[in-house]
């Protein structure tokens, strides 16, 4: 179990901002950045009050607010504790391993399966080839701090790219590596949704059978119009957030 050296923060007591919610911001900063790993402890209320100038009860109200967004727990007779971050992702036509790596998350990557296989109806129609097509079916679990964050299945034409047996997917993101072997990626189609884990995708992404999973199917085209991957992604609804900006109409 990490114990936690003391970070500094800065806290503006001329601002309209309430103490307790500048204090929780920076928290949450610090658990998101892994400045404040999972396992790490805080130490207690009354010590922060007095590092800080605080109350007490503004500390245990800063706390509480991240208690209830399940970035932190209250264990008797170990202290409250840092149980995880979540990634709050912007809808952008980006990787995950990307985001997660400049957020500081430390993304890993486990390869489950790399192979060509025959597309599916869903499949043919999204890469616009027909089905039973040769495809390269790629599946990974994607990790934080060594904790999985996601199952990813993503469907390729054949020959598109060339993934050395999959061992590239284990050392940068699928987009990445696109990138790199000249492909431009120029927008995609996507599709959220919900639904309750089985007991398998549950054992693999540490959540319980029945928990919410983030759904998440994407078509993604490059800059001549041409579908270059489709992807089918389960996301922890514990630890995964879509970031979205909306406009108004004029």
């Amino acid at each position: 179990m990490a114990k936690q050296q003391p970070l500094q923060f800065t806290l503006d007591r001329g601002s309209p901002v309430p103490l307790y919610f500048q204090l929780s911001q920076q928290l949450e900063a610090a658990i998101e950045q892994g400045r404040l790993a999972p396992g790490s402890l805080l130490g207690n209320e009354i010590d922060l009050a007095g590092r800080l100038g605080l109350s007490r009860p503004t500390v245990r109200q800063a706390i509480q607010s991240l208690v209830d967004k399940g970035l932190l727990v209250r264990r008797r007779g170990v202290g409250t504790q840092v149980v995880h971050s979540q990634i709050k992702r912007p809808l952008e036509l980006s990787s995950l391993y990307d985001d997660l790596d400049a957020a500081g998350q430390k993304p890993a990557t486990r390869v489950l399966r790399h192979a060509v296989e025959p597309a599916s109806a869903q499949v043919a129609a999204a890469l616009g080839v027909a089905e039973g097509t040769d495809v390269l079916l790629v599946e990974r679990l994607r990790l934080a701090h060594g904790e999985p964050m996601a199952h990813l299945r993503n469907h390729l034409p054949v020959g598109l790219l060339e993934l050395e047996g999959g061992e590239a997917l284990e050392r940068s993101g699928l987009y990445r590596l696109m990138r790199t072997a000249g492909i431009t990626l120029h927008s995609a189609r996507q599709t959220i949704g919900a639904r309750a884990a089985t007991a398998e995708e549950g054992e693999l992404l540490a959540e319980p059978e029945g928990a919410p999973l983030l759904t998440m199917e994407r078509t993604t085209f490059d800059d001549t119009g041409r579908a270059v991957e489709f992807g089918s992604h389960l996301y922890r609804a514990s630890r995964y957030s879509f970031d979205f900006q909306l406009l108004a109409r004029s």
